[in-house]
């Protein structure tokens, strides 16, 4: 299971001399550039950070630019993705969000819940620590005895229960850091950085992600075997 960071649209849009709009039309071209990969390379589940509830705070006219894209890209991109055997799904709040684009985000995951060739999660306003705390208040509204919260009883209050771990994080642009993205979900993940922006991220940036993957030894916290 294969997440990602999608980070540079900003920063290529200006070396680009081109606008911040224009930036991140040119990331969702390379979202679905690397659907596309990684259907090619066997990845079953994909996760994308697209929208944090931090970029809220944005200037708005960015975010209403976002939204715009948000739905082009639900009645565009993804339904072309379908016909790939690509299910769509949307992780995080949707109360923040226009009602029009509430519907389109439900219909499209109706429209593709059948299909299986390759799962893709968007994280769109989702913040780690809220989607913590909102399964620790589920937990509390459950009426769950203190005794009997563990991991197992969280885990199933997630936004997502069914999303599970992450193996591999990748992060577009040269940034080393997570941001707030699946910070549950990410606790036992294997982390790779590029300095590729994210408009120029390609099938050959997810292979080498992967393969850098493929080449460590996961231990889970144990000793390595000698």
């Amino acid at each position: 299971m294969v997440a990602i960071v999608m980070d540079g649209n900003g920063r290529w849009a200006e070396a680009h001399g081109k606008s911040v709009d224009e930036g991140h039309r040119a990331g969702a071209r390379a979202l679905r550039r690397t659907v596309e990969a990684a259907i090619d390379l066997g990845i079953e589940t994909l996760v994308v950070y697209a929208f944090s509830t931090e970029n809220w705070t944005r200037p708005s006219g960015e975010v209403a630019d976002l939204m715009v894209l948000l739905s082009e890209t639900i009645d565009e991109e993804l339904p072309d993705l379908a016909k790939q055997g690509v299910r769509s799904r949307f992780l995080g709040r949707r109360d923040r969000i226009d009602p029009a684009i509430q519907e389109q985000m439900r219909a499209l995951e109706d429209e593709t819940a059948s299909l299986d060739t390759l799962s893709l999660w968007i994280a769109f306003d989702y913040g780690g620590r809220a989607e913590i705390v909102d399964a620790a208040r589920r937990l509390v509204e459950d009426g769950v005895p203190a005794e009997d919260v563990d991991e197992a009883a969280l885990a199933e209050r997630l936004y997502a229960p069914e999303l599970g771990e992450i193996d591999l994080l990748i992060r577009a642009s040269g940034e080393l850091r997570i941001s707030n993205f699946l910070l549950w979900e990410l606790a036992y993940a294997e982390l790779v950085f590029t300095d590729t922006l994210w408009p120029d991220f390609d099938v050959d940036d997810l292979r080498a992600a992967v393969e850098a993957y493929a080449a460590r030894q996961r231990r889970f916290g144990a000793r390595a075997a000698r």
